[in-house]
């Protein structure tokens, strides 16, 4: 697993479950983490999808495409897809 995914699906694991408990919250990100290129790199491609929003740099929330995209491809994943 190339480590670009791992962080894309970290941080979308870590947003959808604080979208569970509350849609309109965001999380800011660890100063580490944005220091990454490949951090940056997702977040510019999530947001670029539709599928977050960025308040500033590094404060982020998922969006219900992001959401629902998540959640569809969690399914698949569990069925073997």
């Amino acid at each position: 697993m190339d480590r670009e995914k791992i962080i894309r699906d970290g941080l979308l694991l870590s947003l959808a479950e604080r979208y569970e408990a509350d849609r309109s919250q965001f999380v800011t990100l660890a100063r580490h983490t944005m220091d990454s290129s490949f951090a940056r790199e997702v977040v510019a491609e999530l947001r670029n999808e539709g599928h977050i929003l960025e308040e500033m740099r590094g404060v982020i929330r998922l969006t219900p495409r992001g959401y629902q995209s998540y959640k569809s491809r969690r399914f698949s994943d569990t069925r073997g897809n």
